[in-house]
């Protein structure tokens, strides 16, 4: 338990020290928020359907979640590179748990992101519909972050340069949150779309989120929520198994 608690604080405190990359980190975010929420408000009204910028926030955090956890597996090549984890996978402790601790250091980093993103969200005007559900959110965004986190660091045990993982990582990244109903309601979709999005696992995460915060749920939350924890498990197996997979 010590490894785990020492890794994680590590990725803390490598997030917490580099100011530029929190503030990079939130100008896309921001961004959408501002062009899409505002840009497409009036549109999304008059087609019925209520406030844009409430239907859009939900996603955006989800997106922000999403980047950052991903790309927390690129301190594996990093580290790789540069001989920390060399040291660290030849200590007397588990790689399961050097995994693990990893995973819940980058999954820490990435909600934290999200909770930045949903308070400037709020400053602009977002208000959940109901505010007891807010904890039933963060639940959400907690699995979503771990997910991912464990699924960068399955993709980076196989990779050996920082450039492969972001060519891969770039070009998963666009269509898992384009296609997961971030930016637009998942019902009434063409029957092929329709199917994409139902196995984009970012999709019950986004869901999940606009559930909680807005009552506005496609899958239902119990669905989403199922298919959330079952897609983490395989992740977090099956990046365990690549992980102590990995030649020093």
């Amino acid at each position: 338990m010590n490894v785990i608690y020492i890794l994680w604080l590590r990725q803390l405190k490598r997030y917490f020290r580099s100011r530029s990359r929190i503030i990079g980190s939130l100008g896309q975010p921001i961004l959408f928020l501002l062009a899409f929420g505002f840009g497409f408000s009036s549109i999304y009204k008059q087609a019925g359907q209520g406030n844009y910028f409430q239907f859009l926030t939900p996603g955006i955090i989800a997106q922000s979640v999403l980047f950052t956890s991903i790309f927390a597996g690129i301190e594996i090549i990093w580290d790789r590179q540069f001989g920390f984890l060399k040291e660290t996978l030849v200590a007397p402790v588990s790689r399961l748990q050097i995994m693990i601790g990893r995973t819940l250091g980058g999954a820490t980093v990435a909600v934290f992101q999200g909770f930045i993103v949903l308070t400037v969200a709020t400053i602009f005007g977002f208000r959940p519909a109901n505010p007891s559900m807010i904890p039933v959110a963060i639940l959400f965004m907690i699995i979503t972050a771990v997910l991912f986190t464990a699924f960068g660091t399955a993709v980076a045990s196989m990779l050996e340069d920082m450039q492969g993982f972001q060519l891969i990582m770039n070009f998963l990244i666009m269509p898992l949150f384009f296609l997961s109903g971030a930016l637009f309601p998942l019902s009434g979709l063409p029957t092929a779309l329709g199917v994409i999005t139902a196995i984009n696992p970012l999709s019950y995460g986004v869901d999940g989120m606009r559930g909680a915060f807005t009552a506005i749920s496609h899958f239902g939350m119990l669905t989403d929520f199922s298919v959330l924890g079952i897609m983490t498990v395989v992740l977090l197996v099956t990046g365990s198994y690549l992980f102590s997979k990995i030649q020093i």
